[in-house]
């Protein structure tokens, strides 16, 4: 005699409940963010892919170099890591494409619409779509084992247009967000422009 036994339900109360605070912590950052415009210290990362689209982006003490990174599907992943001092942003918009238990899937949105101030920006990017102007570049080789010393770029200036990057880590030491917005919508599947 077989007996019926589930595995995985969805205890659906409790995963909305987990939502609801969720989304009422982020609303309580976003209030944050709101009054001060200003954040400390902000890392986003350990959580996959997420992208990151920009009109322009204008900067000085700008570094790129080889790195190897944690990503949601694997452990060490080839990437780049891009280091600015000051940055401005024009039309940031960062999201996150997330699947439902149920199968849905939804994007988290964080846009500003006046300029985005950053300083101290690192991030680690797997896909780079994007128009870029330097200011004095230098190209260094190293003669050493370690890849990720063994070359790299600088430059005194750097000006990003027309931007969409998958990226997997981003740090800030200080962002101010003007007009921030945090947003959840309703998409059909998620953005795949990484794997082209």
């Amino acid at each position: 005699m077989e007996t019926g036994m589930a595995i995985g339900l969805i205890a659906k109360k409790k995963f909305f409940a987990a939502l609801l605070g969720g989304f009422i912590l982020l609303g309580g950052l976003a209030a944050a963010f709101g009054a001060t415009g200003t954040a400390f210290a902000l890392p986003l990362g350990g959580m996959g892919d997420f992208y990151v689209t920009f009109d322009k982006l204008e900067g000085t003490g700008f570094q790129f170099i080889p790195h190897v990174g944690e990503t949601g599907n694997s452990d060490a992943s080839p990437m780049v890591r891009n280091k600015i001092a000051d940055a401005t942003v024009y039309n940031l918009h960062i999201y996150k494409d997330l699947k439902l238990p149920t199968g849905n899937w939804v994007r988290v949105n964080i846009t500003a619409s006046k300029p985005t101030k950053i300083k101290g920006l690192i991030q680690d990017a797997r896909f780079i779509d994007a128009n870029l102007k330097f200011n004095d570049l230098a190209i260094e080789e190293h003669n050493t084992q370690d890849f990720s010393k063994n070359w790299g770029q600088k430059a005194n200036s750097v000006t990003i247009t027309d931007a969409k990057i998958v990226t997997d880590y981003l740090f800030q030491s200080m962002v101010n967000l003007q007009g921030a917005k945090i947003s959840v919508e309703d998409i059909k599947a998620p953005d795949t422009s990484k794997d082209k």
